[in-house]
């Protein structure tokens, strides 16, 4: 569904904050594949993300969906197709919107707008069926401003929206790390739930080892600017933070992993 070919991306060309972001890329994702993406600081995990999603322009390479190349295509252009989280709750939704007026914009992405009435009485009852699978209560909250919600009731909200209208691919971008631990663990809950309910094509981003192993059928392990581990099936099943510990010591004698990675 996805295949990225030699791709390179370097800033800062030819002054002294050159970084070589990402070197030589291939990748390729079948049609439903879950795939986590794990790394430290720097090893390009959200630069290919980011390249993925048209935010960045490549420097060589080919970035192909179903078959299509896209190398030269605008991010808006993609973002037809594309369902994104972003790390920071607030990114992801509109704080001076009702919540249904949010889910309204969500569902309307990528279409004609009408002169029509904004929110029929039928749409309304979808938002709150699809609400209420959140287990939150926001689906008797539906005319709240969405700047009124905690970080994590606002991330499942951005979730609920990146996913109402199924996304070619759902690109999740640390969309946990900015929420304490109990509340991470209900928005992957949630991840978890909608992806396979779906069954979407995803590509999520994360610091976390423990995340990494536990969530997806798929793990990519990064350091700098290279994929230097591609692991699924029984492999992945079986895997140990150990496991991913003892790969990162192999290429990098000084150590990249640190508490954010270990820690759940």
């Amino acid at each position: 569904m996805i295949k990225l070919t030699g791709v390179s991306k370097t800033f800062n060309t030819g002054t002294i904050n050159e970084k070589k972001a990402l070197i030589d890329i291939h990748l390729q994702l079948a049609e439903g594949d879950f795939v986590t993406v794990i790394g430290g600081n720097g090893a390009g995990k959200s630069t290919l993300l980011n390249l993925i999603a048209g935010v960045f322009e490549v420097d060589s390479g080919r970035i192909l969906f179903d078959n299509i190349d896209v190398t030269e295509q605008k991010e808006h252009v993609r973002a037809k197709h594309l369902g994104r989280v972003f790390q920071d709750p607030m990114l992801g939704t509109a704080a001076n919107m009702e919540i249904e007026e949010n889910l309204a914009l969500a569902l309307r992405r990528g279409k004609r707008r009408t002169l029509g009435w904004g929110i029929r009485h039928q749409e309304r009852s979808m938002y709150r069926e699809k609400l209420a699978t959140l287990d939150l209560g926001l689906e008797t909250r539906m005319k709240s401003k969405v700047g009124l919600l905690s970080g994590g009731q606002r991330q499942a909200i951005t979730l609920l929206m990146a996913t109402i209208t199924k996304p070619r691919l759902l690109l999740l971008d640390e969309h946990t790390a900015a929420l304490d631990p109990k509340t991470a663990r209900k928005v992957l809950e949630l991840t978890d739930e909608i992806v396979n309910r779906d069954r979407l094509t995803t590509f999520m981003v994360t610091h976390n080892m423990k995340d990494a192993i536990r969530h997806g059928n798929r793990l990519i392990m990064m350091n700098a600017g290279r994929i230097i581990y591609d692991v699924s099936g029984e492999e992945k099943k079986n895997l140990q933070v150990a496991d991913l510990m003892k790969k990162f010591e192999t290429v990098n004698d000084e150590g990249v992993v640190n508490d954010r990675m270990l820690l759940g």
